[in-house]
């Protein structure tokens, strides 16, 4: 991928919300604070037009694309066994996405749990202070400034010949494109890598999976107790199924029929020891 250069800055200066922009951002992080040296990284795209902006995984957005171009395929030949070819893709490891409404800033973060997909709006506001110091970010020159927000102290970098109060994830509010942004144990932060413009939105991309999942609609203190009781209860939603009225039976490929409750027992001793490990979450008031 190209480095940014400066007439990709010059025309991110001159912005046109008649067009679609994307800001790509390098997000290295890691969820087991024990392994801080050997931050995981991905890259994320912040897309922006004249409406708002979407932030979400370069690796996601690709693999929807194909997953969906195969279900099309199948839909189109009236193949009613489904075949659905995964070999060597990737969903990367970011699975959730932010989008913001201009100019009122209002913020809906989405991710999937078990089987639902959650639509999470977060109304929580972000104090800046904005400091003197300057900093050459790439071939950007960003001034300093920091918050706190969900349980984190962040230092940001923002670019004021970009006039757009955006940035990564749910961050936002600052007089210029947020260009980088890291916080204070530095094991999650954002850099901005490069400049597209003219992009195809990338809700033409949304997993076909989604369809088939039932949307839920809260607010942040409310995800927060689905988010815990999900992290403490991870096979809640396969115990309900199985003592519904519908007769839930599972296979291997081979057609072999699966024990449910074995998969509930491995399910659960599964997340038990991801959540011994993963306590270093982006938002780490939700752990809180």
């Amino acid at each position: 991928m190209k480095k940014v250069s400066l007439l990709l800055v010059l025309l991110a200066v001159s912005f046109s919300f008649a067009q679609n922009q994307r800001f790509i951002y390098n997000y290295h992080f890691t969820l087991d604070v024990s392994k801080k040296d050997t931050l995981d990284s991905e890259l994320m795209y912040l897309d922006v037009n004249k409406e708002g902006s979407n932030f979400y995984s370069r690796t996601k957005f690709v693999f929807d694309s194909i997953l969906t171009q195969q279900v099309q395929k199948n839909t189109q030949s009236m193949n009613m066994n489904v075949s659905i070819n995964m070999k060597g893709m990737t969903r990367g490891k970011i699975g959730w996405s932010v989008s913001k409404t201009y100019p009122d800033y209002k913020i809906v973060f989405k991710d999937n749990m078990g089987a639902d997909r959650y639509h999470v709006s977060d109304s929580r506001k972000m104090e800046w202070n904005i400091l003197p110091e300057k900093e050459q970010v790439g071939e950007f020159n960003a001034q300093k400034a920091t918050t706190t927000f969900a349980g984190r102290n962040w230092t940001a970098w923002f670019a004021p010949e970009i006039p757009i109060q955006d940035g990564p994830y749910k961050f936002h509010g600052l007089p210029g494109l947020i260009v980088k942004m890291e916080d204070e144990s530095h094991t999650h932060n954002f850099v901005l890598t490069a400049v597209q413009n003219n992009v195809v939105p990338a809700e033409q991309a949304e997993s076909p999976l989604n369809s088939f999942r039932q949307s839920i609609s809260l607010n942040q203190n409310q995800y927060k107790k689905a988010f815990l009781e999900n992290r403490n209860d991870p096979a809640k939603s396969m115990r309900t199924m199985m003592g519904s009225a519908t007769s839930v039976r599972m296979t291997d490929q081979n057609g072999k029929e699966l024990d449910m409750n074995q998969m509930i027992r491995q399910r659960e001793a599964r997340q038990k020891a991801i959540n011994e490990k993963e306590k270093n979450l982006l938002e780490a008031d939700l752990l809180q």
